[in-house]
């Protein structure tokens, strides 16, 4: 459960869009457990800064699974939220990600082309090589940016928005990320996080019509304080 506010965590703001560095405990929308999400933790933040009345309106352009942290953004105006939701759709919307993985990948970089199934009932998705039966293509670019004793940093570019993507087709490759017991890492990290981060993501504002590129620093943990500490772009 969030303990303290989320106005330390958001990146940009403005009468048109929110984006946040979400973290790894948070859910964007309601779902069983009960907890509060993300979007009625920010009408709240909105309510009560602008003295506003009545229901507040936010929208949510693009979600990050519940053990994800990093760079969420939502809409302020239905305006905003439908031509936020056209860019992603068309491809505008450019996001990198940072995941920690066990083993080295066998390339230094690569682009993954595979196809994904989702089993509901799990909640997952399989990876194959080839087109099956209600598959869906999924491609990635990752580069390896860094190194520890036990672990590689990739830099992960979605080509496709696919569910649970970039888990699902790292672990298909021998790498699945720090902490992602679902996609065959031995062990949990302490509190179910997974050491997969939203970095960044650029657009252009759907209203000023200006570049927008915002970066989201990693949660406060050990690992990713090594990385970001010995990382060098």
């Amino acid at each position: 459960m969030r303990k303290n506010s989320i106005e330390q965590d958001i990146l940009y703001e403005d009468n048109h869009l929110i984006i946040l560095n979400k973290r790894p405990s948070d859910i964007v929308q309601g779902d069983k457990t009960g907890d509060t999400p993300l979007n009625d933790v920010l009408k709240g933040y909105l309510k009560q800064k602008f003295n506003k009345p009545g229901e507040v309106f936010l929208g949510v352009v693009h979600r990050l699974d519940r053990p994800v942290s990093g760079a969420l953004v939502f809409a302020r105006t239905s305006k905003a939220l439908t031509r936020l939701n056209i860019m992603l759709r068309d491809g505008e919307i450019h996001k990198t990600y940072w995941a920690v993985v066990k083993n080295k990948p066998g390339k230094p970089e690569a682009h993954l082309v595979q196809y994904l199934t989702r089993n509901e009932e799990k909640n997952k998705s399989f990876v194959h090589e080839n087109p099956v039966a209600g598959s869906q293509k999924a491609e990635l670019i990752y580069r390896v940016i860094g190194h520890s004793d036990l672990y590689s940093l990739l830099e992960v570019n979605l080509l496709t928005g696919r569910h649970h993507q970039i888990r699902a087709q790292l672990a298909a490759i021998g790498c699945p990320v720090k902490g992602d017991l679902k996609y065959g890492y031995p062990r949990s990290n302490p509190g179910g996080f997974i050491h997969l981060h939203a970095r960044t993501i650029e657009f252009i504002h759907p209203v000023k019509k200006e570049m927008i590129r915002v970066t989201a620093d990693p949660p406060d943990d050990k690992l990713w304080n090594y990385f970001c500490s010995s990382f060098k772009p």
